[in-house]
């Protein structure tokens, strides 16, 4: 009979078996789900429970060097960021990306040559504003009186006959042409001719005919006059020889004028046919001094006149004679042999003065000459001359100051 097992005895023999078996059968891997203590890691003499083998060993938390502080949210025994990816021989396992290709230097053709041409045109401005100032022939002509609004030019032509061969040659100088520009602060440019035997008053020389004040006194009393008759301060005087325009329309090649009726006049030696025709120097000179002819007499005189240096300020400004070196050269040393302006004239001034001209020629300008009385009025020790009427001469003036007339207006006359 075999012999009894106590209840104790079966219980440890089964522990016994099941241990038996377990240990025949392998036993799968898992981790401790007791975590160590914090701080405290396992050893190997720790056994990890439920688990038939040694726990892996665990490394020590690197405490934080040089101050550092551990990020929040970080394990413990977590690597520091700033220590990551380090080697043990201090090297960094994390490669430095490879420096950027530097960026080769892009030319640009047109810019640079864009660069060039404006800084030859500069240049060539310079030199040009050079040149003209250095040029141009000045006199005493302004009589500093106070200035007035608007901008007002007094445009003269000499009536020298030096180099003429004409029959009509005279002794002395006086003045063939005599035109007013001005510009108000508001309303139309005005170009008004002034008749060259207007009876007027010449500041210390009683009365007598307009062109007589530059005999008596050249340019500045001459100035002086046309601001009594007026009531405008002149700030430009620009005189122009007697053939100092047949010179400056044979350097533009010739220029085109107009005139309805036919004329063969022995005095100013013009031959006309009428109609509109390109004229040379010789004959622009004599259809703007041509009067005799002219049943106007000296008003058509001054329209033609008018004509003429608009078709000359015409030409001059075209970019076909600004732009081209070989026609303005001979222009420009036409004019400075043919001009004189007032001392203190620049090339900003004759800039200015050729943008009001232009207005001044323009078909919004106001053109015509003061009003007048009479044509022939006759003056003892005078002779004939030209009585402009005393009733409206003074408010005529006012309205050109003031630019009160009508754009495109004619104006003055006989009425």
């Amino acid at each position: 009979m075999p012999p009894s097992i106590q209840p104790g005895q079966r219980d440890a023999a089964g522990r016994a078996r099941g241990s038996q078996q377990r240990s025949d059968q392998p036993s799968p891997s898992r981790r401790s789900v007791i975590p160590p203590a914090q701080g405290q890691p396992r050893t190997s003499g720790q056994p990890s429970s439920g688990s038939g083998r040694p726990p892996a060993p665990q490394r020590a938390p690197q405490q934080p060097q040089n101050g550092e502080r551990s990020q929040p949210g970080s394990r413990p025994g977590s690597i520091p960021p700033s220590q990551r990816g380090a080697r043990p021989d201090g090297a960094s396992q994390v490669q430095a990306p490879p420096p950027a290709p530097r960026r080769r230097k892009r030319h640009r053709p047109c810019l640079t040559a864009f660069l060039v041409i404006l800084a030859l045109i500069v240049a060539g401005l310079i030199a040009l504003v050079v040149w003209i100032n250095s040029n141009l022939q000045t006199v005493p002509a302004l009589s500093g009186a106070p200035d007035t609004p608007g901008d007002t030019y007094l445009i003269v032509g000499g009536d020298s006959r030096e180099g003429w061969d004409g029959p009509d040659t005279v002794e002395g100088q006086r003045t063939d042409t005599i035109m007013v520009l001005h510009r108000p602060e508001e309303g139309p440019t005005a170009l008004i001719s002034i008749p060259r035997d207007s009876y007027v008053e010449i500041p210390g020389n009683g009365s007598n005919k307009i062109n007589a004040a530059y005999v008596f006194g050249g340019p500045e009393l001459l100035v002086e006059t046309v601001e009594d008759l007026t009531g405008l301060t002149v700030d430009t005087y620009m005189e122009v020889g007697f053939t100092g325009v047949g010179e400056i329309v044979d350097a533009l090649g010739g220029v085109e004028l107009c005139y309805d009726q036919d004329v063969s006049d022995w005095r100013s030696q013009l031959e006309w046919e009428a109609g509109c025709h390109m004229a040379d120097g010789d004959t622009a000179l004599a259809f703007s001094r041509m009067r005799y002819s002219d049943p106007l007499g000296d008003i058509g005189r001054a329209q033609r006149q008018r004509q003429v240096v608009g078709a000359v300020a015409e030409e001059v400004l075209k970019p076909s004679t600004l732009l081209n070196p070989t026609k303005l050269v001979p222009v420009a040393n036409a004019a400075f042999d043919a001009f004189t302006f007032n001392e203190g004239t620049t090339a900003f001034d004759l800039g200015q003065m050729a943008l009001a001209l232009r207005s001044g020629l323009g078909d919004q300008a106001v053109t015509g000459t003061p009003p007048i009385a009479n044509l022939g009025y006759r003056v003892q020790g005078v002779g004939s001359t030209v009585l402009l009427d005393p009733d409206q001469i003074d408010q005529f003036w006012d309205d050109i100051a003031d630019g009160a007339f009508e754009p495109g207006s004619a104006v003055g006359g006989i009425e």
